[in-house]
């Protein structure tokens, strides 16, 4: 069908990333299969994305990641200018049929206050939904945004106002998924994986505690606050605590790190990333906080690694427990699932992933969502090309 979609990606990262970037790596995931759709995408992201579009705005040069932790006063403006330019471009031109917001709350906020002559909005939800109170209790989109999540656990925790502007959740996927349950069997090593950002909700420090009393080795692949490799880090020294996933990092973490149980190995990408993954015996992910989305467990799926998870969030949605992975209510269990994931097949994840988290799978629906918004909104109903 004849759609134009404005994707907004915001001002933190190139798309695809560098690395590590999990919204950024969704929408570079989602844009290809659109258009294959038929749908035109409108990128808004930096000047330095790389993705194939019909068209890009941007803002700043580059990505601002490297600002995104400073103090509000110093950073609140980003957001704002990047936002400014999306508000101009809708102004300036009649052809865009809607809008897809992927920016946290300030994307939310500045679409439900354009006013009735603006797109419909589809609004898509990626994070903790208990960080915005007064912005998600107290949302007035109208008939012309609307929100999703990507599962149905983010959903079920939203504020009443929230949940009466979502039109549903949508699961994240994985190119990695295409073709999975074809994909020949590797060899797996002994070692386990946590693979994300390190922070207190991830919960690396729960892993690395556990794999020094329980004897397994562990692998956690991530950033740091900004730091995407251990000589970074080490060399912005003491200034770089200002940061509070460095503080962590330091404080409860590095202390169990000791390069050979257990290594922090920094942010991988592409190919090692893949190989590391497919490598370990399973990935762990010792949650403290209610997992929104899970990338990090569809890619798992998807290259034949079980996962071995506290049943948090998304997780049970994702994983079937004795199939695909272990979930406990009990992080001090974890280190005896992790020894026991070893017993699962890798073929079972493989075809799960083939079958639910594909690109494909994901655009699909998306698009049925758009007509949604678009329907709800009143908007004119497209014609097929």
């Amino acid at each position: 069908m004849s759609l134009t979609v404005l994707m907004n990606a915001g001002p933190w990262l190139s798309v695809p990333p560098p690395g590590y970037g999990g919204i950024e790596n969704v929408i570079a995931t989602l844009v290809p299969e659109l258009r294959r759709l038929g749908v035109r995408v409108v990128l808004a992201s930096v000047e330095t994305s790389t993705l194939p579009v019909d068209e890009k705005i941007s803002v700043f040069p580059d990505g601002q990641f490297h600002a995104l932790q400073r103090p509000y006063n110093q950073v609140c403006g980003v957001s704002q200018a990047h936002l400014g330019g999306v508000v101009r471009a809708l102004h300036s031109r009649d052809d865009i049929d809607l809008v897809h917001d992927h920016v946290e709350a300030v994307g939310l906020a500045t679409m439900a206050a354009m006013g009735p002559d603006a797109p419909p909005v589809l609004h898509t939800l990626h994070w903790d939904l208990a960080k915005h109170p007064e912005l998600y209790g107290n949302l007035d989109g109208g008939d012309r945004v609307r929100v999703n999540g990507v599962s149905a656990s983010q959903l079920a925790r939203a504020p009443q106002a929230l949940r009466d502007h979502s039109v549903g959740h949508v699961h994240l996927s994985t190119p990695l998924a295409v073709d999975a349950d074809r994909r020949p069997r590797v060899d797996k090593g002994d070692y386990m994986i946590i693979l994300g950002r390190i922070n207190p909700g991830k919960g690396q420090d729960v892993g690395a505690r556990l794999a020094r009393q329980a004897g397994f080795p562990l692998v956690l692949a991530g950033p740091v606050g900004p730091y995407h490799r251990p000589e970074d880090l080490a060399a912005a020294g003491d200034e770089a605590r200002q940061n509070p996933d460095v503080r962590f990092f330091y404080e409860h973490v590095a202390p169990h790190v000791d390069g050979d149980l257990v290594r922090w190995v920094g942010t991988v990408a592409g190919q090692e990333r893949d190989d590391l993954l497919a490598g370990a015996r399973a990935s762990l992910f010792p949650l403290r906080w209610e997992e929104p989305g899970g990338t990090a467990v569809v890619e798992s799926l998807a290259l034949g690694t079980p996962v071995v998870s506290t049943a948090r969030g998304c997780l049970p949605e994702l994983i079937e427990h004795g199939r695909t992975g272990l979930l406990t209510t009990d992080e001090e269990e974890l280190g005896d699932l992790v020894m026991a994931a070893g017993l699962l097949d890798p073929d079972e994840c493989r075809r799960e992933a083939a079958t639910r988290f594909t690109p494909a799978v994901m655009a699909e629906k998306y698009v049925d969502l758009y007509e949604r918004v678009r329907a709800l909104s009143g908007a004119r109903r497209l014609q097929p090309v």
